[in-house]
């Protein structure tokens, strides 16, 4: 009995004391409003202030308000210390804080005095944010100029996460992998609306500009329910330049020995101070042919694209913001043998030859209000359209279709008791209408799917954060189903970060329209039974060490995440060399990825990175459980990047190595037909040189500098009208180096 008390005692001294040798807080932003032009009074309005600076004034004993604008800061030795707030572009504030104190708030006030701040520091292009719950990689502008980064499907070359890689050896199409499994399973978003799906697939990866980036989002495993119930293997989000600060001309021009050339323009116009818009302008070339390998065929399509987009901002600057825009796209390409022309008669006497024209229009609108009198509440409507048409031909086979679709959801937020327990619910709709035709056969597809969630947010100061969200959708085909998930983030110590996260996702897998490259095949295609929705499960977990050496921050990371599915839809490239059959998974398939990585600024503004990934992918084809085939079976990665005093020039150099993959076998095929099983492993390199001037640059740049190619990627490419013509075994580079150049201009 006494034993008990004494312990009852203790702990509740050691409790007391820990309370008592801690300070909490909020950091509020406050801006004074003037009286409108009709004399109507404005109300003052106060918000949390994330990312401001918390210390005490003489020590090194500091933090950061976290996004809800909390601090926990353990008190110093000192009797009377000082609590100093700051935040750049507000007034500092400086406090007396008595022991005896335990909360407080603070509001900090704009500063209007602020002058111009030139910043030399070189910032890190990609970080991993040590709030957020969930392990995101965010790729910045600085980063995607590392490279020449023409379109989406080239932002991702310093980067060990995502692995792109081309489809065939014939239209270009290139596709990204995540943990292992295709693009297809991950969700690809444009300012979080789910984008760049369906008809889209093959080369959507092209159909966003780099200069037109501001950053990208990539997260592992399954994401939040608010964005729907895809996102298998992850969620990649693109953010667009915002017209409110994106600057007022940006002028870019590209160039390559290959013969294509680019050009990208940005203007950005405050209309007043709630207006604002910008419109983007993309155009590209590619009219040269070339035919390296000497196998008759294109290393690269032809391809002429024209891309614009127009955006509008509205800001209250109190409490609504709404934005919308449209999107206008025009594609065509070309490809096939060298000597193939458009005007030429289509058959067997005449060179084999692809052609894909596409248009594609997008608009999206958003709104949000925040509520006056309840702080961190608010609603907001996302909605989107998209129209696609592709009439195209590859060989003999000719595909038309078209698809329309609609997304539409309708978030509040709002909290439980105090902003630590807060929550997410709302309604979200899709529809998506296909329109194929396929040679002689015609094929339609109308999905919708209306949907309600709920996402439950804990957050304990900076050390303990939860997700846990749950979804219902009905999909008029497959009926209904629910979508758990659940996101855990712990700060073991203020420099060791630990993540979990685990749940289920669906898929609808549209087989011709997402995988129209493998009709650059003679392979016959056999749907053999409707396939069904599918289903994986995906858990994941990940470690982050920060580690200070020599005055900097060395950051380690490891993870890893195992994926299985439920249902999956197969494409079986191994049953037959003549055949890809389609049906739905009979047996096990499942993505177990690892990686690890590190980031260090070596010396003074030399930053380095090292990465490696092992992925062990299998999946049942032809009744066997084995290697997924055209996967690395590992990825190391090796970035260097220098930038001198003041970033006058900027030296930029990424080595990938690639590991040994499975190809589909091939042994029916006659001797000259045939493949090994397994491809070689190859090194890849990059480079880049940037001068910075006050208002432009210039770059100069090489890619696949090693000059590595896979050697016949086309099987039969002599005989591109009989049966053994096959451009879908690709794993390597099918073109040789590439040195290219161009200049930005910043007005």
């Amino acid at each position: 009995m006494y034993l008990k008390t004494i312990i009852t005692i203790i702990f509740a001294a050691i409790i007391t004391l820990s309370y008592t040798q801690h300070l909490e807080g909020i950091v509020y932003h406050f801006e004074e409003h003037q009286d409108d032009e009709h004399g109507h009074e404005a109300h003052d309005h106060q918000e949390p202030l994330p990312g401001a600076n918390v210390y005490w004034a003489g020590t090194t004993t500091g933090t950061s308000t976290n996004a809800d604008g909390e601090f926990h800061l353990a008190f110093p030795e000192k009797e009377e210390p000082i609590l100093v707030v700051s935040y750049i572009g507000f007034t500092n504030d400086s406090v007396y804080i008595n022991h005896g104190q335990h909360e407080i708030e603070i509001i900090l006030s704009v500063n209007n005095t602020l002058k111009e701040v030139v910043i030399t520091n070189k910032a890190s292009g990609t970080f991993i944010s040590r709030l957020d719950p969930i392990y995101t990689q965010n790729i910045t502008g600085a980063e995607l100029h590392k490279a020449a980064c023409c379109n989406l499907s080239e932002s991702f070359e310093t980067n060990a996460s995502v692995n792109v890689s081309y489809s065939d050896a014939v239209t270009g199409a290139k596709q990204i992998q995540l943990l292992g499994l295709s693009g297809t399973y991950s969700q690809l978003m444009t300012e979080n609306i789910p984008n760049l799906r369906g008809l889209a697939t093959s080369f959507g990866l092209g159909y966003i500009p780099g200069t037109w980036m501001e950053s990208i989002q990539i997260s592992k495993g399954t994401s939040t329910v608010i964005n729907g119930f895809e996102a298998i293997a992850g969620q990649i989000n693109v953010e667009y330049l915002k017209p409110d600060n994106a600057d007022k001309l940006f002028l870019n021009a590209y160039a390559n020995i290959h013969g294509k050339i680019e050009g990208n323009a940005i203007s950005a116009i405050k209309i007043n101070d709630k207006w604002s818009t910008a419109i983007f302008a993309h155009a590209e070339n590619l009219s040269n042919k070339v035919d390296d390998n000497d196998d008759s065929f294109l290393d690269m399509p032809l391809i002429r694209q024209f891309n614009v987009f127009n955006r509008w901002k509205y800001d209250n600057h109190d409490n609504v913001i709404s934005q919308f825009g449209f999107k206008v796209l025009d594609e065509d390409r070309t490809g096939g043998q060298k000597d193939f022309s458009t005007d030429m008669v289509r058959d067997t006497s005449n060179p084999y030859g692809i052609n894909i024209k596409t248009r594609r229009y997008e608009a999206f609108w958003k709104g949000g209000y925040i509520f006056e009198n309840r702080p961190a509440t608010s609603i907001a409507l996302i909605q989107s359209f998209t129209h696609h048409k592709q009439n195209s031909y590859y060989g003999l086979n000719n595909y038309d279709a078209k698809e329309n679709s609609y997304y539409l959801n309708l978030l509040f937020q709002s909290y439980i008791g105090n902003t630590r327990h807060s929550f997410t619910t709302g309604l979200s709709f899709e529809l998506n209408n296909y329109f194929e035709n396929l040679n002689d056969s015609a094929f339609t597809r109308f999905e919708r799917v209306p949907g309600i969630y709920f996402q439950y947010t804990y957050k304990l100061d900076e050390k303990l954060s939860i997700i846990a969200g749950i979804r219902g959708d009905y999909h008029n085909i497959y009926g209904a189903f629910a979508t758990p998930r659940f996101h855990l983030k712990y700060s073991i110590t203020d420099h060791t970060i630990l993540r979990a996260s685990a749940g289920l996702g669906y898929r609808t897998a549209n087989v011709i329209a997402e995988n129209n490259t493998m009709l650059a095949s003679s392979r016959s295609l056999y749907i053999t039974e409707d396939p069904k929705q599918e289903k994986a499960f995906n858990a994941g977990i990940s470690i982050t060490q920060y580690v200070d050496i020599l005055g900097r921050e060395l950051r380690l990371s490891a993870e890893v995440y195992h994926t299985s599915f439920i249902n999956q839809v197969i494409l079986d490239f191994d049953r037959d060399p003549q055949a890809i059959y389609v049906y739905n998974l009979n047996g096990k398939s499942y993505s177990n990825a690892y990686q690890v990585e590190a980031g260090y600024e070596l010396i003074e503004r030399l930053d380095v990175t090292l990465a490696f990934r092992y992925n062990d992918v299998k999946m049942t084809t032809n009744d066997k459980l084995q290697d997924k085939a055209l996967l690395h079976r590992y990825k190391g990665l090796i970035t260097l990047s220098y930038a001198t005093n003041l970033n006058k020039w900027q030296f930029d150099f990424t080595t990938q190595f690639n590991g040994t993959s499975r190809i589909p076998g091939t042994e029916s095929n006659p001797p000259e037909y045939q493949r090994s099983n397994s491809s070689p492993a190859y090194t890849n390199i990059n480079a880049q040189v940037t001068k910075y001037f006050k208002k432009w640059s210039i770059y100069l740049g090489g890619e696949n500098l090693t000059n590595y190619k896979q050697k016949d990627p086309i099987l039969a490419a002599d005989q591109p009208f009989g049966k053994y013509f096959d451009s879908s075994m690709i794993w390597g580079p099918v073109s040789g180096v590439n040195i290219y150049a161009g200049l930005r201009f910043t007005l």
